[in-house]
């Protein structure tokens, strides 16, 4: 296994994060959150690399009937090299027990946060 094992991985809306309760936060989004001071995130590492391309996230449009076409697209995305250094920097990130992926999205069980998490967590790449 590799460092992930043993880690919590959380995902959590932006919005609703508390600092240190969320131990190494990293925002996966690719824009940053509307409404969001860069101070208010000052604890957290911005991963954009990590996210769904601009072409990908508009085609999803994040229309629940698309998403396991999403996610199949999404890690078909994260298995190219640029995905893959993107996954790994992530993997990497902190050393805390909890890596809490922070995103802006409204329907989180239906982002690409939540496939991260799961990858995080499977540990496959």
């Amino acid at each position: 296994m590799g460092p992930m094992s043993g880690r919590t991985i959380r995902v959590v809306r932006v919005y609703d994060a508390v600092s240190e309760a969320d131990g190494d936060r990293v925002l996966v989004d690719r824009i940053w959150p509307r409404g969001v001071g860069k101070d208010q995130l000052e604890a957290a590492t911005w991963l954009k690399d990590v996210a769904p391309s601009t072409e990908l996230r508009t085609w999803y449009g994040h229309d629940p009937a698309k998403f396991t076409e999403f996610e199949q697209r999404y890690r078909d995305e994260l298995a190219g090299a640029a995905g893959l250094a993107a996954l790994d920097r992530l993997r990497a990130h902190g050393s805390r027990p909890t890596l809490t992926l922070l995103t802006a999205t409204k329907d989180v069980e239906h982002s690409h946060a939540v496939i991260l998490a799961g990858l995080l967590r499977d540990g496959d790449r």
